[in-house]
Protein backbone atom coordinates (compact mmCIF):
# COMPACT_ATOMS: atom_id res chain seq x y z
CA UNK A 1 0.00 0.00 0.00
CA UNK A 2 2.93 2.35 0.62
CA UNK A 3 3.88 2.27 -3.06
CA UNK A 4 0.28 3.06 -3.99
CA UNK A 5 0.24 6.05 -1.62
CA UNK A 6 3.38 7.43 -3.27
CA UNK A 7 1.54 7.54 -6.61
CA UNK A 8 -1.55 9.31 -5.27
CA UNK A 9 -1.65 12.95 -6.46
CA UNK A 10 -1.25 15.57 -3.75
CA UNK A 11 -4.64 16.35 -2.19
CA UNK A 12 -5.01 19.18 0.31
CA UNK A 13 -7.69 21.29 1.95
CA UNK A 14 -6.97 24.99 1.52
CA UNK A 15 -8.72 28.27 2.40
CA UNK A 16 -11.03 29.31 -0.43
CA UNK A 17 -9.69 32.87 -0.09
CA UNK A 18 -6.28 31.62 -1.23
CA UNK A 19 -7.65 30.19 -4.50
CA UNK A 20 -7.57 32.66 -7.39
CA UNK A 21 -9.23 32.38 -10.77
CA UNK A 22 -7.05 33.04 -13.81
CA UNK A 23 -9.83 33.73 -16.31
CA UNK A 24 -13.32 35.16 -16.21
CA UNK A 25 -15.97 32.50 -15.76
CA UNK A 26 -19.66 32.29 -16.60
CA UNK A 27 -21.63 33.42 -13.53
CA UNK A 28 -24.78 31.87 -15.00
CA UNK A 29 -23.33 28.41 -14.33
CA UNK A 30 -22.65 29.05 -10.66
CA UNK A 31 -26.18 29.01 -9.18
CA UNK A 32 -27.25 25.67 -10.74
CA UNK A 33 -23.91 24.16 -9.73
CA UNK A 34 -24.39 25.32 -6.13
CA UNK A 35 -27.68 23.42 -6.00
CA UNK A 36 -26.12 20.24 -7.42
CA UNK A 37 -23.19 20.38 -5.01
CA UNK A 38 -25.38 20.80 -1.94
CA UNK A 39 -27.83 18.14 -3.11
CA UNK A 40 -25.07 15.58 -3.71
CA UNK A 41 -23.58 15.96 -0.23
CA UNK A 42 -20.12 15.10 -1.56
CA UNK A 43 -17.17 16.85 -3.19
CA UNK A 44 -16.85 14.62 -6.24
CA UNK A 45 -13.94 15.85 -8.39
CA UNK A 46 -11.33 18.06 -6.66
CA UNK A 47 -10.41 21.21 -8.60
CA UNK A 48 -6.77 21.48 -9.65
CA UNK A 49 -4.60 24.35 -8.43
CA UNK A 50 -0.97 25.43 -8.68
CA UNK A 51 0.92 27.66 -6.22
CA UNK A 52 1.80 31.16 -7.35
CA UNK A 53 5.50 31.89 -7.74
CA UNK A 54 5.53 34.87 -5.36
CA UNK A 55 5.61 32.92 -2.09
CA UNK A 56 2.27 34.39 -1.03
CA UNK A 57 0.66 31.01 -0.20
CA UNK A 58 -1.92 31.70 -2.89
CA UNK A 59 -2.91 29.28 -5.64
CA UNK A 60 -4.19 29.62 -9.18
CA UNK A 61 -7.18 27.48 -10.14
CA UNK A 62 -6.31 25.55 -13.31
CA UNK A 63 -9.51 23.54 -13.54
CA UNK A 64 -12.72 23.79 -11.54
CA UNK A 65 -13.17 27.56 -11.27
CA UNK A 66 -16.97 27.27 -11.24
CA UNK A 67 -16.82 24.74 -8.40
CA UNK A 68 -14.60 27.09 -6.37
CA UNK A 69 -16.90 30.04 -7.13
CA UNK A 70 -19.84 27.95 -5.93
CA UNK A 71 -18.10 27.15 -2.64
CA UNK A 72 -17.35 30.82 -2.09
CA UNK A 73 -21.00 31.77 -2.63
CA UNK A 74 -22.04 28.98 -0.27
CA UNK A 75 -19.67 30.45 2.37
CA UNK A 76 -17.46 27.39 2.65
CA UNK A 77 -14.22 28.33 4.41
CA UNK A 78 -12.12 25.63 2.77
CA UNK A 79 -11.90 23.57 -0.41
CA UNK A 80 -10.37 20.19 -1.10
CA UNK A 81 -8.12 20.49 -4.14
CA UNK A 82 -5.43 18.64 -6.07
CA UNK A 83 -2.16 20.59 -6.01
CA UNK A 84 0.23 20.44 -8.95
CA UNK A 85 3.36 22.45 -9.73
CA UNK A 86 4.20 24.42 -12.89
CA UNK A 87 7.11 22.14 -13.77
CA UNK A 88 5.20 18.87 -13.27
CA UNK A 89 5.66 16.66 -16.32
CA UNK A 90 1.99 15.74 -16.28
CA UNK A 91 0.83 19.38 -16.58
CA UNK A 92 0.19 20.62 -20.12
CA UNK A 93 -1.36 23.89 -21.24
CA UNK A 94 -3.25 24.24 -24.51
CA UNK A 95 -5.57 26.96 -25.69
CA UNK A 96 -9.11 27.04 -26.98
CA UNK A 97 -10.31 29.23 -29.82
CA UNK A 98 -13.77 30.81 -29.94
CA UNK A 99 -16.34 30.12 -32.63
CA UNK A 100 -18.93 32.93 -32.72
CA UNK A 101 -22.40 32.88 -34.22
CA UNK A 102 -25.45 35.10 -34.13
CA UNK A 103 -23.49 38.29 -34.95
CA UNK A 104 -22.80 39.77 -38.37
CA UNK A 105 -19.22 39.35 -39.57
CA UNK A 106 -19.04 42.90 -40.95
CA UNK A 107 -20.37 44.31 -37.70
CA UNK A 108 -17.80 42.35 -35.70
CA UNK A 109 -14.90 43.53 -37.87
CA UNK A 110 -16.13 47.13 -37.68
CA UNK A 111 -16.24 46.89 -33.88
CA UNK A 112 -12.71 45.45 -33.83
CA UNK A 113 -11.47 48.42 -35.82
CA UNK A 114 -12.85 50.76 -33.17
CA UNK A 115 -10.92 49.17 -30.30
CA UNK A 116 -8.36 51.37 -28.60
CA UNK A 117 -4.69 50.67 -29.40
CA UNK A 118 -5.60 48.09 -32.04
CA UNK A 119 -5.34 47.95 -35.82
CA UNK A 120 -6.18 45.12 -38.21
CA UNK A 121 -4.08 43.75 -41.04
CA UNK A 122 -6.05 41.80 -43.64
CA UNK A 123 -4.75 38.60 -45.17
CA UNK A 124 -2.22 37.66 -42.49
CA UNK A 125 -2.11 33.86 -42.29
CA UNK A 126 0.08 32.95 -39.35
CA UNK A 127 -0.29 31.54 -35.86
CA UNK A 128 -0.99 34.24 -33.27
CA UNK A 129 1.84 35.34 -31.01
CA UNK A 130 1.14 37.45 -27.93
CA UNK A 131 4.59 39.06 -28.02
CA UNK A 132 4.66 40.27 -31.64
CA UNK A 133 3.28 43.55 -32.92
CA UNK A 134 0.90 41.78 -35.30
CA UNK A 135 -0.98 38.62 -34.53
CA UNK A 136 -1.73 38.85 -30.82
CA UNK A 137 -4.95 37.25 -32.08
CA UNK A 138 -6.19 36.17 -35.51
CA UNK A 139 -9.77 36.60 -36.70
CA UNK A 140 -11.27 34.53 -39.50
CA UNK A 141 -14.74 35.61 -40.58
CA UNK A 142 -17.40 33.31 -42.00
CA UNK A 143 -16.47 33.79 -45.68
CA UNK A 144 -12.83 32.95 -44.90
CA UNK A 145 -11.02 36.31 -44.82
CA UNK A 146 -8.29 36.56 -42.18
CA UNK A 147 -7.44 39.56 -40.03
CA UNK A 148 -4.42 39.83 -37.78
CA UNK A 149 -5.00 41.90 -34.63
CA UNK A 150 -2.02 44.21 -34.14
CA UNK A 151 -0.92 46.62 -31.43
CA UNK A 152 2.02 48.76 -30.42
CA UNK A 153 1.11 48.42 -26.75
CA UNK A 154 3.80 46.66 -24.74
CA UNK A 155 3.59 44.56 -21.59
CA UNK A 156 1.94 41.19 -21.13
CA UNK A 157 -0.78 42.54 -18.82
CA UNK A 158 -1.73 45.29 -21.29
CA UNK A 159 -1.93 42.84 -24.17
CA UNK A 160 -4.15 40.54 -22.16
CA UNK A 161 -6.47 43.50 -21.63
CA UNK A 162 -6.72 43.81 -25.41
CA UNK A 163 -7.71 40.14 -25.65
CA UNK A 164 -10.38 40.80 -23.01
CA UNK A 165 -11.63 43.77 -25.02
CA UNK A 166 -11.96 41.57 -28.11
CA UNK A 167 -13.98 38.93 -26.26
CA UNK A 168 -16.13 41.64 -24.64
CA UNK A 169 -17.30 42.61 -28.13
CA UNK A 170 -19.22 39.36 -28.53
CA UNK A 171 -19.58 37.45 -25.28
CA UNK A 172 -22.87 39.18 -24.35
CA UNK A 173 -24.11 39.91 -27.89
CA UNK A 174 -23.59 36.58 -29.61
CA UNK A 175 -23.20 32.90 -28.85
CA UNK A 176 -19.80 31.29 -28.53
CA UNK A 177 -18.31 27.85 -28.20
CA UNK A 178 -14.79 26.76 -27.40
CA UNK A 179 -13.13 24.88 -30.23
CA UNK A 180 -9.75 23.54 -31.26
CA UNK A 181 -10.47 24.32 -34.90
CA UNK A 182 -8.15 26.72 -36.71
CA UNK A 183 -10.34 27.29 -39.79
CA UNK A 184 -13.99 28.15 -40.40
CA UNK A 185 -14.23 25.58 -43.21
CA UNK A 186 -15.60 22.74 -41.06
CA UNK A 187 -17.56 25.12 -38.82
CA UNK A 188 -19.89 26.42 -41.53
CA UNK A 189 -21.95 23.23 -41.63
CA UNK A 190 -22.33 23.21 -37.84
CA UNK A 191 -23.10 26.91 -37.31
CA UNK A 192 -25.49 28.23 -40.02
CA UNK A 193 -25.40 31.74 -38.51
CA UNK A 194 -21.60 31.71 -38.24
CA UNK A 195 -19.86 35.01 -37.56
CA UNK A 196 -16.30 33.77 -37.43
CA UNK A 197 -13.45 32.29 -35.46
CA UNK A 198 -11.18 34.02 -32.94
CA UNK A 199 -7.80 32.30 -32.73
CA UNK A 200 -5.89 32.98 -29.53
CA UNK A 201 -2.15 32.90 -28.82
CA UNK A 202 -0.36 30.28 -26.78
CA UNK A 203 0.41 31.10 -23.14
CA UNK A 204 3.03 29.71 -20.80
CA UNK A 205 1.93 28.40 -17.40
CA UNK A 206 4.39 30.62 -15.53
CA UNK A 207 3.16 33.72 -17.38
CA UNK A 208 -0.43 33.00 -16.32
CA UNK A 209 0.71 32.48 -12.73
CA UNK A 210 2.33 35.92 -12.77
CA UNK A 211 -0.74 37.54 -14.33
CA UNK A 212 -3.00 35.93 -11.74
CA UNK A 213 -0.82 37.18 -8.90
CA UNK A 214 -1.15 40.69 -10.33
CA UNK A 215 -4.93 40.42 -10.51
CA UNK A 216 -5.00 40.25 -14.31
CA UNK A 217 -7.50 37.73 -15.70
CA UNK A 218 -7.63 36.08 -19.12
CA UNK A 219 -10.80 36.05 -21.23
CA UNK A 220 -13.31 33.34 -20.49
CA UNK A 221 -12.74 29.92 -22.01
CA UNK A 222 -9.34 30.19 -23.70
CA UNK A 223 -7.12 28.02 -21.48
CA UNK A 224 -7.14 24.25 -21.49
CA UNK A 225 -5.07 22.61 -18.77
CA UNK A 226 -4.43 18.89 -19.02
CA UNK A 227 -3.23 17.18 -15.82
CA UNK A 228 -2.08 13.60 -15.47
CA UNK A 229 -2.61 11.87 -13.17
CA UNK A 230 -5.66 13.47 -11.64
CA UNK A 231 -8.13 12.48 -8.97
CA UNK A 232 -11.75 11.88 -9.96
CA UNK A 233 -14.79 10.56 -8.10
CA UNK A 234 -13.26 11.18 -4.68
CA UNK A 235 -16.72 11.78 -3.16
CA UNK A 236 -15.40 13.46 -0.03
CA UNK A 237 -18.15 14.45 2.47
CA UNK A 238 -19.12 18.10 2.18
CA UNK A 239 -19.80 18.30 5.90
CA UNK A 240 -16.15 17.48 6.60
CA UNK A 241 -15.02 20.28 4.29
CA UNK A 242 -17.49 22.77 5.77
CA UNK A 243 -16.91 21.90 9.43
CA UNK A 244 -15.76 24.62 11.81
CA UNK A 245 -12.39 23.01 12.53
CA UNK A 246 -8.78 24.16 12.22
CA UNK A 247 -7.26 23.60 8.79
CA UNK A 248 -4.61 21.24 10.17
CA UNK A 249 -7.28 19.02 11.68
CA UNK A 250 -9.24 18.95 8.44
CA UNK A 251 -6.17 17.88 6.50
CA UNK A 252 -5.44 15.16 9.04
CA UNK A 253 -9.00 13.86 8.52
CA UNK A 254 -8.45 13.97 4.77
CA UNK A 255 -5.35 11.80 5.08
CA UNK A 256 -7.30 9.34 7.23
CA UNK A 257 -9.99 9.23 4.53
CA UNK A 258 -7.39 8.51 1.83
CA UNK A 259 -5.67 5.80 3.90
CA UNK A 260 -9.03 4.15 4.58
CA UNK A 261 -9.98 4.11 0.90
CA UNK A 262 -6.59 2.62 0.02
CA UNK A 263 -6.92 -0.02 2.72
CA UNK A 264 -10.35 -0.93 1.31
CA UNK A 265 -8.77 -1.21 -2.15
CA UNK A 266 -11.38 1.19 -3.52
CA UNK A 267 -8.81 3.37 -5.32
CA UNK A 268 -8.02 2.47 -8.91
CA UNK A 269 -5.39 3.88 -11.21
CA UNK A 270 -6.09 3.93 -14.95
CA UNK A 271 -2.96 4.43 -17.05
CA UNK A 272 -4.88 4.39 -20.32
CA UNK A 273 -7.00 7.21 -21.74
CA UNK A 274 -10.54 6.91 -20.39
CA UNK A 275 -13.95 8.16 -21.46
CA UNK A 276 -16.35 8.86 -18.58
CA UNK A 277 -20.04 8.89 -19.43
CA UNK A 278 -21.31 9.86 -15.97
CA UNK A 279 -19.80 13.37 -15.73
Amino acid sequence: MAQTEERIPHLEILPVTSLLEHEWHDDQRTDPLMVRIEKSGVWRNPPIVAPLLDGSQRYMVLDGANRIASLKKLNYPHALVQVVHPDDQGLKLYNWNHVIWGLGSSEFVADLEQLKDVYLVSGEDERPNLLKECGIAVIQVAHGELFSVCTLVEGLENRVEILNAIVDLYKHRASLDRTNEWSVVRLKAVYPDLCGLVIFPKFEVKDILVLTGQGSMLPTGITRFMVSPRVLHLNYPLEAMKADLPLEEKNAELQDFIHQRLAERSVRYYAEATYLFDE
